[in-house]
């Protein structure tokens, strides 16, 4: 999972309904992959500041705090909602990855992954490199 900065999350267009989204992620200039998206308030955890959570549908070998995170909104699932214990918000977030995946399957979807969008331009700095 991958959280935005608060200036980042501030500068999110403030009618954007809190929620479950799905859509595609990228780190720095790699490959590009399924994502979960979370706006809100995150009521189990109580939070008094919006976040915007990025859980990307992947496997890294390591952490990659500091770099560029490239995401695509391409679709919603559900509204944002508190939970009576964490396996039920455990097992709701299982839920939300599945309806990601089937829905970024489809072609219209599966199309926004090849975007120009998600390419770095060439000699872009990233984590000092």
């Amino acid at each position: 999972t991958a959280n935005f900065s608060e200036q980042v999350v501030e500068s999110f267009p403030s009618d954007i309904p809190t929620g479950i989204y799905y859509g595609w992620a990228c780190v720095g200039n790699g490959d590009v992959h399924k994502m979960v998206l979370s706006i809100g308030w995150n009521p189990f955890y109580k939070n008094i500041k919006k976040s915007v959570e990025t859980h990307i549908i992947h496997t890294f070998k390591e952490d990659f705090y500091g770099e560029i995170l490239s995401i695509v909104i391409t679709g919603y699932i559900r509204p944002e909602r508190n939970f009576d214990s964490l396996d039920a918000l455990i097992s709701a977030i299982q839920e939300d990855i599945e309806e990601a995946k089937r829905q970024l399957d489809l072609p219209e979807h599966l199309k926004l992954k090849e975007d120009n969008f998600f390419h770095l331009p060439e000699g872009k700095i990233v984590n000092n490199h």
